[in-house]
Order: structure tokens, then C-alpha cells, then sequence
């Protein structure tokens, strides 16, 4: 606070007035009075100033104690309540005023949020915008239980935020999208014979997503967008699970014996195939040899007729006397040797040599 000089002005004046009553016996002294220290010029400037300033520190006060302002994160969205009526406006991500007592502000998540239906003995994982659920029991056709353990991605609509919660309130997952899911789910599961549920696995997950994503956006003003539904896990009785691994069994042991039968047929329909290919290739080369050899006797037989066609009389005996003439030059060396001419004066004659004891004969 602000030094006040009154003070010492008047304890000086005291201090004179004392003095005098002494008789002045102190010389005078007490006129002569300085206080202290003289304050600074600034702290009397201040003391003028000093409501303004208490005004201040009080508003800024009120502003931290009220907060009359709001900031919107990336992935939500604000409702503004004006004396308890939701505006229809969103607040998009950023800094917002609005007036404390009167107003107030809601801010909620519109990023994507799962909802996991799995077993009891499974309830783990639980973090920000995943809620777990228990998995869904459901009776098949034939009344046996069926449990389906499923994931579905969802998110809220920012456009729409204010009407969805003013109708649904903050817990409007739990009222929109979890009994759509298990509504859905029980009318397609139920339909099936729990045997052959594992067959029809991919029909199973087709029809409960297009179920839950058509029924979720025939909502009004379609508060919800369902991003995808992927189904886990479909937990068979004990029973069941057991026949289906023996037919299972089965059918695996049939499908081998029919490989084997067909590897059996395969291999029996090659040796076949081998032995006609080499029948005929066999039959193709016998063919092949008699041709030639038809081909063969046909020259030759066309060589001789064409050979018998050209023997005349005259070409005979111009080849006798050919011959005649060698046996004369024959006889010039072996004066003893016979020689026996054919009747006719066709040729060949036939060479004796007398002097050979063997008596060989040559054909020329």
C-alpha cells in the first residue's frame, strides 16, 4: 500500500509541541523533525490507481474461476446448451466463448470407436473408445446355443451430434448401435444349423453386416456410420464341435482315397496311352518297311519289264558273239577246255576246264 506522509507531518508537529512544553530545553530540536525516508513518487500515482488495478486482478479472477471459453480438439465436436436447450450448430475443433451460468458446452468424440462381443474368460483390452461387451448367445435352428464373439467400427456423425445426443443422450452407443448388433445377429445366426455354421462363415458375416449398416443408417437423420463389422469367432457346443471333426475326418480320408483311386486311373490311362503310341509307332515303321519293299519290287519289276522290252533278236545274238569272242580268247591259253553251247544260240555257254579234277564250272 501507498506510504502515507500524513504520519509523519503530525508526529513531527507532536514532537515540536512536546519540546515546548519542556521549555526548550532541547535546544529546538524537535522543529527540525525529517522523516525517515520520503517515498517514491510512483507508489502516490499508484495509491490513485489502485482501484482500477483491484478491478482488473477481480475480472481476471472470474475468467479462471468461470471459464467462459472452450477449446475443441481435433476428432470431437461441442454442443453449446443455452439454459438447457441443445443448438443444432456443432462447435467444430478450435477456441470458443460462451457465457458461463447461462450456457454451457458438451464435448463429444467423433472419431472411430469399437464395441469387441467376446467371452467372459476374454474381457481384456479395454481402452478409449473400445468398449467390451459379453459375445452374443443364440439358439441356432434347432435350439442348440451358439455363442458369435464379433467386432463392429463405428463412429457418430459430427453434423448431426447435437440432435443425436438431445434424443439419445451421452450413452447413445448402448441405445443405437449394441442392440441393433445383437438383433441382427440373432435373426441371421438363427437360421443356420449350428453344424454348418463354419461353412457358411462368409455368408454369415456378409449378412449380418449388411443387416446392421442398413438398419443403423435407416435411423432418422442417420446419427451413426458403421465403418465395418468383422466376425471373430462362432463358438460351437462341445458336441457339435466334436461331430464336425469326425465328419471332417471323414471327409478328408474320403478325398484321399479318391486321389488315390484317380493317381491309380491316371497312371493306368498313361501305361495305355504309352502302349498304343508304341503299337502304332511299331505298326507305322512295319508299314513303313513294306512300303519300301513294295516300292522296291515295283522298280525293279518296272526295271525289268522295261529290260524285257528292250531284248530283241538282234541285241541276243550281237551278246552271244560277245561271248563267242571270249571263249575263243579263253581257248588260246586252255586248248583242252570244253564248251557246251546252248540249243538256240542263246547265251549263256557254260566253260569246262578238263584239267580241273573238281570240274568247276563258271556262269559268265
Amino acid at each position: 500500500m501507498p506510504i502515507d506522509n500524513d504520519y509523519f507531518k503530525n508526529r513531527k508537529q507532536n514532537s515540536g509541541n512536546n519540546n515546548s512544553n519542556n521549555g526548550g530545553n532541547n535546544n529546538g530540536g524537535g522543529g527540525d523533525y525529517q522523516p525517515p525516508f520520503e517515498p517514491p513518487e510512483f507508489f502516490s500515482k499508484l495509491g490513485k490507481m489502485g482501484g482500477m488495478i483491484y478491478l482488473v486482478i477481480a475480472i481476471v479472477i472470474l475468467l479462471v474461476v468461470a471459464k467462459p471459453f472452450v477449446i475443441i480438439n481435433s476428432g470431437e465436436v461441442g454442443i453449446k446448451v443455452t439454459t438447457g436447450k441443445y443448438e443444432t450448430e456443432p462447435l467444430q475443433p478450435g477456441f470458443h466463448l460462451y457465457i458461463p451460468v447461462i450456457q454451457k458446452v458438451i464435448t463429444v468424440d467423433t472419431k472411430v470407436r469399437l464395441i469387441n462381443y467376446k467371452t467372459i474368460e476374454d474381457m481384456s483390452g479395454f481402452g478409449t473408445g473400445i468398449k467390451i461387451n459379453p459375445a452374443i448367445n443364440i439358439l441356432d435352428a434347432r435350439g442348440l446355443p451358439v455363442s458369435i464373439e464379433l467386432t463392429v467400427q463405428y463412429k457418430l456423425l459430427a453434423h448431426g451430434a447435437p440432435t443425436t445426443i438431445a434424443t439419445w443422450g451421452m450413452a447413445w452407443e448402448d441405445k443405437i448401435v449394441n442392440p441393433v448388433v445383437r438383433n441382427i445377429v440373432r435373426n441371421v445366426v438363427g437360421g443356420f444349423n449350428a453344424e454348418d455354421l463354419p461353412q457358411q462363415r462368409n455368408v454369415i458375416a456378409t449378412q449380418i453386416e449388411n443387416g446392421i449398416r442398413k438398419e443403423i443408417e435407416a435411423l432418422e437423420g442417420k446419427p451413426v456410420s458403421i465403418e465395418s463389422v468383422q466376425l471373430r469367432e462362432i463358438v460351437l457346443p462341445t458336441k457339435i464341435k466334436d461331430q464336425i471333426e469326425k465328419v471332417q475326418v471323414a471327409n478328408q480320408e474320403s478325398e484321399r482315397v479318391k486321389y488315390e483311386v484317380l493317381r491309380a486311373k491316371q497312371e493306368a490311362e498313361k501305361r495305355a496311352a504309352k502302349a498304343t503310341g508304341d503299337a502304332e509307332a511299331n505298326r507305322i515303321e512295319a508299314q513303313g518297311r513294306a512300303d519300301a519293299v513294295a516300292i522296291e519290287a515295283a522298280a525293279q519289276a518296272k526295271a525289268n519289264s522295261l529290260i524285257s522290252k528292250s531284248l530283241t533278236k538282234n541285241l541276243l545274238h550281237l551278246e552271244q558273239i560277245k561271248v563267242q569272242g571270249k571263249f575263243n580268247e579263253a581257248l588260246k591259253d586252255n586248248k583242252d577246255a570244253k564248251i557246251f553251247l546252248t540249243p538256240g544260240g542263246s547265251t549263256p555257254n557254260i566253260w569246262v576246264d578238263t584239267k580241273d579234277r573238281a570240274k568247276q564250272a563258271g556262269i559268265n
